[in-house]
């Protein structure tokens, strides 16, 4: 600690031993063992919970004090711990016989086994199963700034603190809050800085050390630790403690924020500590012992999914840095002046690195793009250059660093990216970056001098948190380690466009010809197949009357069924397509009425020449019978059905009823030809015909080599959708536009995905309560305009709730996971009930049947 006479700023708060302040929160008691399980220390406070007082305690066994199977749990447990920061916990424990049960936790110190309780809170919540939802919820986010919103807003809703933020730390140890959920009317932290003096040096090790450190009460009197040093004068280590009291310092800092009670969770990335979920709450507050332990795994979820996305987004910034080194190899391949061309080099290379302006020195000529310094002050940075590590990439985000005088054009060039492109250090590519006048939301004057507080002629933290500016000048921003790598990759690839040799570049040309002569030959075969099929389309369609109109009419179709099949194919590449999507398109084509063909199958995709054949013949099916047979009568249907047979081949039905008369016709047209002989010509498949006079019979046995599996992740979607039964019309799909929505479910997870849902269907508030009474005052404070409630709240029903909407006229409906097997209460008898889990169409639809509608209720 700093003596009188010592400097003082913030800094001292550094070298404060946080770690041994020799006390706890007064919410559990602590006992240290020896490794022989005596103890050896305790908490004062210890008789309170277990009816014991310190001096009772020392020198004894564990054993003669707590319960055999908690001093067994505890041996147990302790085998698991493994490595310097390891913790246990054990939940639920019975330590003394008649006492509370507690929650536990156990760690090493100092070769002493510590061990923490505090009273049982009775949850035995699925702890796998909510981290597991919240996690799944993260993996929704779009981006990192969703990612870090949706992280806050889950911690919240598990602690229910007033204030929940992601913090996320600089280089300088200086951090930034990068998101928050935060109760509505106490004010945003949101782009706030903090300077890296507000978290001291050891508080983020120990930050990194122990992830989680909750303080309950700002004003609670801590509890000291008995003995307070051991035979060898140290006191007890308490960085790894879940109960370890706080620095007076930090609790002068909360105060000054109005801040009562505070936690903090680790996020861990790549070993180092990367922020902190900083949590207030502006009165007194204790998660249980369960809930911050589920929020410090939610947080190692978090830590580890934030560690895979930054290493996806560094993985294809550089995947496409590849693809323009690729482009610029292949460029200067061909056209090596393009080195020479600093506008053209600068729009490829700040495609993959941002930068200002580009300045190329190569043989001793300049050249330059974009902003630049001027010329005299960039052959002095070349010369500079040259004495740093040769033939390497070379960043700075500061060139006064490199040169003398630099602040005379720092304005223009305050940092930059060098890359060598020849083999000795003379020739280079240089990025340069403006300089970074930026304006840093500090909370806070970082350099505020030493005032005299309550602790002492230390520096008070900030008693107001007014912003700060602070400009930043004579430097950019800096080139990331990222950049620097592509940097690298850019570097090789241009030293290899300078030692390319021309005949290399002709070898491609060459392949790039023949690769192109095999395309137009492939397509020259396509082309003359269409052009022969439409061909004999045409001479086969021609009528024996001489009627040119019903001849193109006819052609015309049929061309029209080759088209939309050849769509469907082309669609996946010249790949199978599914029967579904056939059948649809023909219909949609001939028939208004959709239910009047009726269709019966598993999901099947046909191989394209078997896609194509087919479509000719469902064309000339729905045409005849749109001509003469069922479709050309009022409620005359069609069922077409498809089954595989036990060869594998494809059996496929077409069945008419309710149509005229059927009679075999007298004349065999091209239609009926291609009915009749199109499978068996084209696919080496069968056909049987039945001219039944009740309605056309035909089926169609498809070869199982012509079949393939449908897509994975299930069939294309159809083009003509048929609307869900029962609903010819959807839903607005803003329904809940303008309304103010009360949402009752005892579900935290299953709330949050009804509050999104709300929030789609365009709700203009979306209140959310757990509990009846918490429902109840909801309703007291500001009276919602549709309710939906959940009918089980864990031991209790929503009843009470429905009961006080029903006498205010609000419009509710019940949700469940029962289904109809909901037994209502008479004067609820006939209310809607939604089937959960919630769907956006599912409550959509119980909201258009209620009579909800945007601005209605």
């Amino acid at each position: 600690m700093p003596t009188d006479t010592a400097p003082v700023d913030l800094t001292n708060c550094d070298r404060e031993p946080i770690h041994i302040l020799g006390a706890i929160q007064p919410i559990g008691f602590l006992i240290a063992l020896t490794a022989d399980w005596l103890v050896a220390r305790a908490s004062a406070n210890v008789g309170d919970f277990i009816g014991f007082q310190p001096a009772e305690l020392f020198g004894k066994p564990l054993f003669e004090l707590f319960q055999p199977k908690a001093v067994h749990d505890l041996r147990n447990r302790s085998t698991l711990l493994r490595g310097p920061d390891a913790v246990e916990r054990i939940f639920d424990l019975e330590l003394v016989a008649g006492r509370p049960n507690f929650d536990v936790a156990l760690h090493f110190s100092g070769g002493q086994i510590v061990i923490e309780a505090e009273p049982a809170s009775g949850e035995h919540g699925d702890a796998t199963g909510m981290v597991r939802s919240m996690i799944a919820r993260l993996d929704g986010a779009s981006d990192f700034a969703a990612f870090y919103r949706e992280g806050a807003r889950q911690v919240r809703a598990l602690i229910e603190f007033d204030r929940v933020m992601v913090y996320r730390f600089a280089a300088d140890g200086s951090g930034e809050v990068v998101a928050e959920a935060v109760r509505s009317g106490i004010g945003a932290f949101m782009g706030l800085r903090y300077p890296a003096s507000d978290i001291p040096v050891q508080a983020r090790e120990l930050y990194r050390r122990n992830l989680l450190r909750v303080i309950t009460d700002v004003n609670a009197t801590p509890v000291p630790i008995v003995p307070q040093r051991d035979q060898h004068g140290q006191p007890l280590d308490l960085s790894l403690s879940v109960l370890r009291s706080v620095s007076p310092i930090h609790i002068e800092y909360l105060k000054n924020m109005g801040v009562q009670a505070s936690l903090s969770i680790s996020i861990i990335v790549e070993g180092k500590l990367w922020g902190l979920f900083a949590c207030h709450h502006y009165s007194p507050r204790c998660p249980t012992f369960e809930r911050r332990s589920v929020s410090e795994l939610f947080a190692q979820m978090f830590s580890m999914r934030l560690e895979s996305r930054e290493r996806q987004e560094t993985v294809e910034y550089e995947r496409r840095a590849r693809d323009i080194s690729d482009q610029l190899l292949g460029a200067v391949a061909s056209d090596e002046t393009l080195l020479k061309d600093p506008d053209w080099l600068g729009d490829i290379l700040t495609n993959a690195i941002p930068a200002d302006g580009v300045g190329v020195w190569l043989g001793g000529n300049h050249a330059f793009s974009g902003t630049v310094p001027p010329l005299d002050d960039f052959r002095r940075i070349v010369r500079a250059l040259n004495g740093t590590a040769a033939g390497k990439v070379f960043a700075t985000d500061h060139i006064g660093s490199l040169i003398d005088d630099a602040h005379g054009f720092a304005s223009d060039a305050a940092g930059l990216l060098a890359i060598p492109i020849s083999r000795s250090p003379r020739d280079y590519v240089v990025l340069f970056r403006k300089e970074l006048i930026h304006s840093v939301r500090w909370a806070g004057d970082p350099h505020k001098p030493m005032e005299y507080g309550p602790n002492g002629p230390r520096l008070t933290p900030r008693a107001s948190f007014a912003e700060w500016k602070e400009l930043v000048e004579g430097k950019s921003q800096p080139f990331s380690g990222s950049e620097i790598r592509v940097a690298e990759t850019l570097r090789a690839t241009l030293i290899e466009v300078v030692l390319r040799l021309a005949d290399q570049a002709s070898a491609e040309r060459q392949q790039a010809s023949a690769r192109q002569e095999l395309l137009i030959a492939e397509l020259n075969h396509r082309v003359r197949n269409i052009l022969g099929l439409i061909r004999g389309l045409i001479r086969q369609s021609l009528p024996a009357g001489g009627d040119i109109a019903e001849f193109v009419k006819v052609v015309d179709g049929r061309i029209h069924a080759l088209a939309r099949a050849h769509n469907q194919i082309t669609d996946d590449h010249w790949g199978p397509a599914p029967l579904q999507a056939l059948i649809d398109a023909e219909a949609a084509a001939f028939v208004d009425e959709r239910d009047r063909i009726v269709v019966q199958g598993e999901p099947v995709s046909l191989n394209p020449q078997a896609y194509s054949t087919l479509a000719l013949v469902f064309h000339e099916l729905v045409t005849n019978s749109n001509k003469y047979g069922a479709l050309s009568a009022e409620g005359g249907r069609v069922t077409i059905g498809w089954h595989h047979k036990a060869g594998g081949d494809l059996a496929v039905e077409w069945r008419e009823a309710g149509g005229p008369p059927v009679t075999p016709p007298t004349r065999k047209g091209f239609g009926t030809t291609i009915i009749e002989r199109s499978v068996p010509y084209d696919l080496g498949g069968k056909v049987k015909v039945d001219y039944d006079p009740r309605g056309f019979h035909a089926v169609f046995s498809i070869p199982a080599r012509h079949l393939s599996q449908p897509r994975q992740g299930g069939p294309r979607p159809v083009r003509f959708p048929r609307p869900a039964p029962g609903h010819a019309h959807p839903p607005p799909s803003r329904i809940l536009e303008g309304q103010d929505v009360l949402l009752v479910e005892d579900s935290l997870i299953i709330a949050l995905d009804a509050e999104d849902i709300a929030n789609r269907l365009g709700a203009r508030g979306v209140t959310t309560a757990a509990t009846v009474q918490g429902a109840l005052d909801n309703i007291e404070a500001h009276r919602p305009t549709v309710a939906v409630l959940d009918i089980n709240l864990g031991d209790r029903n929503s009843y009470p709730i429905a009961d006080r909407l029903a006498e205010l006229k609000t419009p509710f409906l019940f949700a469940t996971g029962y289904g109809e097997q909901a037994n209502l209460p008479q004067n609820h008898r006939g209310r809607l009930v939604v089937q959960k889990p919630y769907t956006l169409e599912n409550l959509a639809r119980a909201l258009d049947s209620l009579g909800v509608g945007p601005g209605e209720a």
